[in-house]
């Protein structure tokens, strides 16, 4: 089978190839054009992000083709510790310790912690965009893409003015691992990466050579190491940083680019959004579970596996394809309706299962919900434009849009007078 997703038909309607992987009598495929094995089915999915024993970590920040040598002498000199995504027993679990000891990842401690955060930078983007009344915006890097990243920016403590090197590095490092660059392309994205790990480094170091940790995120974590290497060293420190930086805003940044898609191309969503905040979770969680902004991630196999009547070796490289298993008709009714009262929404595995699950959840729906709410309110005639049309970066595991362009106006569709007073309400509320 040949999955083909740096063109086609997978960078306009993805879930179209998933539903032809899903309907196959095959339950696991080979796919030739990268190398990796397709795992699909919500079961096998789930199985795979559980089981580290037989699933590994290693290689899921390895890129997915043979890097040219001019590039591989670039990404040899990146000495980054793994102590999140790639990193597997007994590193792991001493850092995700870590990690649920200083980042806040229940509901609870992301409102009390992150919450304030969340609402000023929400409520500095809209008013931005609520100027720029009756014009044409794109949402994607005007509000989606630079709102999680001003969030974890304040989170960690790190400058706003830093914000433009960061996405790109970030960006970089996703075409670098998960894209298709040419050769020359990836030296550049290399040392962009190299560049990004360096200044993680000088951004933890600083502050163990001043004394003063501060009172952020890196602050936190610092105290929390109090200078014993057992319990973490100061690499890995700037390690969890340098993830974070990336982790903490692409997948956000695609959830609310998402939720925003989904929102917008029915109007009569956007107006229960404005007119319903409560309804906000549930809708978010849909949209996590319809179009998930991580769709595909990668484990190696330790050891042979066995899944669907295929053995899979030892040593082989697989591609858990998320947004399938979202649409596995085992697990989920019409999965391929959005629908956001659905009942079994919950099953999703758009922030994964298990040891690896996503730190950040709760601080990614918290983003999502108050942003779709106080925009709705401010904004609630927001609409896309006529000319719109879906497509995505060539990208096997970060679905990220191109665009999306919409018009703003602060006027409701209908009821103009009654909306503008109720949404008004709601914004104050939310």
């Amino acid at each position: 089978m040949r999955l083909n997703p740096f063109n086609g038909v997978y960078l306009t309607d993805p879930a179209s190839v998933w539903r032809r992987i899903l309907d196959d009598p095959d339950e696991v495929h080979y796919a030739e054009d990268l190398g990796l094995w397709l795992i699909s089915r919500h079961a096998h999915v789930r199985r795979a992000l559980a089981d580290v024993a037989t699933f590994g970590n290693a290689l899921t920040l390895a890129p997915i083709y043979e890097v040219c040598p001019e590039a591989m002498s670039v990404i040899m000199q990146l000495d980054a510790p793994p102590t999140t995504a790639a990193a597997d027993p007994p590193v792991h679990p001493r850092t995700r310790q870590a990690l649920r000891a200083t980042f806040a990842n229940t509901p609870d401690r992301v409102e009390a912690e992150y919450g304030a955060i969340v609402r000023r930078r929400v409520d500095q983007l809209v008013s931005r965009l609520v100027a720029r009344q009756g014009g044409r915006v794109d949402l994607i890097p005007e509000f989606a893409t630079e709102l999680p990243l001003l969030v974890v920016l304040d989170i960690l403590g790190v400058p706003d003015a830093d914000i433009a090197r960061i996405r790109s590095w970030a960006d970089g490092q996703i075409a670098l691992i998960w894209g298709q660059p040419d050769p020359a392309e990836q030296v550049r994205l290399a040392q962009g990466l190299v560049d990004f790990w360096r200044y993680c480094q000088d951004l933890v170091q600083q502050r163990v050579d001043s004394g003063h940790h501060g009172d952020d995120y890196i602050g936190r974590t610092l105290a929390y190491r109090n200078g014993d290497d057992s319990v973490l060293t100061v690499t890995e420190v700037a390690s969890i940083a340098f993830n974070l930086l990336v982790a903490g805003h692409e997948t956000t940044a695609g959830l609310l680019a998402h939720a925003l898609d989904q929102a917008l191309s029915s109007p009569q969503r956007w107006r229960e959004i404005a007119t319903d905040p409560q309804s906000v979770p549930d809708f978010v969680a849909e949209a996590l579970r319809f179009a998930p902004s991580i769709d595909g991630w990668l484990r190696v196999t330790n050891k042979e596996a066995n899944l669907g009547g295929v053995t899979i070796p030892a040593g082989a490289r697989c591609l858990l394809l998320i947004g399938a298993a979202n649409r596995d008709p085992a697990v989920f009714a019409h999965p391929d309706r959005f629908d956001p009262n659905r009942p079994d929404v919950r099953d999703q595995l758009s922030f994964g299962h298990g040891p690896h699950f996503c730190i950040g959840a709760a601080l990614a729906r918290l983003e999502a919900q108050v942003a779709l709410t106080r925009l709705a309110a401010a904004i609630p005639g927001l609409r896309l434009t006529p000319e719109q049309h879906r497509s995505f970066k060539p990208n096997v595991a970060f679905r990220a849009h191109h665009t999306l362009p919409a018009i703003v106006d602060v006027l409701a569709p209908a009821d103009e007078a009654v909306a503008s007073g109720t949404v008004s309400a709601e914004a104050r509320a939310a």
